[in-house]
């Protein structure tokens, strides 16, 4: 699904989430803009079998008291089973979301600091990181531009 079919649904789904599709299409263009920048359409995520997203808390070495928690998106699903060992646990499965999809989701995910976007094999170091706080920022920016308003709490 491309990236404008993406935020359709998204736009058409919102009154079943709470939330008018006018707010929905607000932020539209900053989701469009950021999923722009990575490689793929979809990413699979690591999910329990109640749909909670796998979350991997991270420690800085140097400041061990700072810790952040990400979610590992992978670009397919052979990745996901080879840059991850809770793959081979049978209360998890990686299953695709579209890339707008994941970005909208993590808004309501207040624990969740990141999302980690694998773009190779599934190695870390070929990530990229978009985080939360970046994406709340450039929404509430696009907002205040085109309604003069801010983040309703219950986005998504």
């Amino acid at each position: 699904m491309d990236l404008d079919a993406q935020i359709t649904d998204l736009v058409q789904g919102a009154p079943g989430n709470g939330l008018p599709a006018g707010t929905v299409e607000a932020i539209a263009p900053t989701l469009k803009a950021i999923a722009g920048q990575l490689k793929h359409d979809q990413y699979y995520i690591l999910q329990t079998l109640e749909q909670g997203w796998v979350l991997t808390t991270l420690s800085s070495r140097e400041q061990p008291d700072v810790r952040k928690n990400v979610v590992y998106a992978f670009p397919s699903l052979d990745a996901a089973r080879t840059g991850s060992s809770s793959v081979k646990d049978p209360q998890v499965m990686a299953l695709p979301m579209p890339i707008t999809h994941i970005l909208f989701q993590m808004l309501a995910m207040k624990p969740v600091h990141s999302v980690v976007f694998l773009e190779g094999s599934g190695k870390a170091g070929q990530g990229v990181e978009v985080r939360r706080q970046d994406i709340e920022s450039l929404i509430q920016a696009q907002l205040k531009q085109t309604q003069g308003g801010s983040i309703p709490p219950n986005l998504a």
